[in-house]
């Protein structure tokens, strides 16, 4: 049995210009990942990529499929519930909150976190700072305002935060795509290492040269999902743009 797995998922986007024609971006493909495995997903500009991760966390208003975690089926959960164990880390950082620190705590008061399985208490301000320093981040005052702060930091820090909240599935949309190689390769870490420790599977869409941490390689295109080869070069037209 698959740690995570979907089936039959699909995405049809509706006509911009209000004709009845839909947009089909791929349809009834599957998706399976193990306890602890890093699977990176390639595919050129528009193919959907972002749509396939959007629509494994429930968050794509055109987008089905039926789904499983350990076992248990999605429409088991609640929408809330799913997200909560199924993270989404878009690739556009987004930090609300005064402070750092405000910012990085903020889904731990959230409604679905707190009547949840928390796996773990919410971070204090030193568990904050060792995590900061952990990816690069020493300069990075926790009371600094997030506004203030480069878009590669801010990924960082999403990246980060959606860590602490500690998911069984993180689906990550190029969360290192505007870092320079020594960052990335921190970030790299990161998932790697939260991927051991706590069995936590990666699904990561990437454009960048592979970092050997991937276990499997999935190409998007045409629709359909296939196997790649780790070692596979990026295509012309591949990008950080879905």
């Amino acid at each position: 049995m698959d740690y995570f797995s979907a089936v039959g998922v699909s995405c049809a986007l509706p006509d911009p210009h209000g004709s009845d024609n839909l947009k089909v971006l791929f349809s009834d493909i599957s998706v399976s990942l193990g306890k602890g495995e890093i699977v990176d997903l390639l595919g050129p500009s528009g193919v959907g990529k972002s749509t396939l991760l959007t629509t494994l966390a429930m968050l794509n208003p055109y987008g089905s499929t039926a789904m499983s975690l350990q076992g248990k089926v999605c429409s088991a959960m609640t929408p809330e519930q799913w997200r909560r164990q199924v993270v989404y880390l878009p690739q556009r950082p987004t930090l609300v909150g005064e402070t750092v620190f405000d910012a990085i705590r903020l889904p731990f008061t959230f409604k679905a976190f707190r009547d949840g399985d928390k796996n773990g208490d919410i971070p204090s301000e030193e568990d904050v700072r060792t995590h900061l320093d952990g990816i690069g981040l020493k300069d990075v005052e926790l009371d600094r305002s997030p506004r203030a702060l480069s878009v590669g930091q801010q990924a960082r820090i999403c990246l980060l935060r959606s860590l602490l909240i500690r998911p069984k599935v993180l689906l990550s949309d190029e969360v290192d795509a505007g870092l320079d190689d020594a960052s990335a390769d921190c970030v790299g870490r990161m998932l790697q290492t939260h991927a051991q420790e706590n069995g936590m599977a990666v699904l990561r869409v990437r454009h960048r040269v592979s970092d050997g941490r991937a276990h499997r390689v999935l190409r998007l295109e045409f629709g359909a999902l296939t196997q790649a080869s780790d070692d596979t070069p990026m295509k012309r037209g591949d990008s950080d743009d879905d």
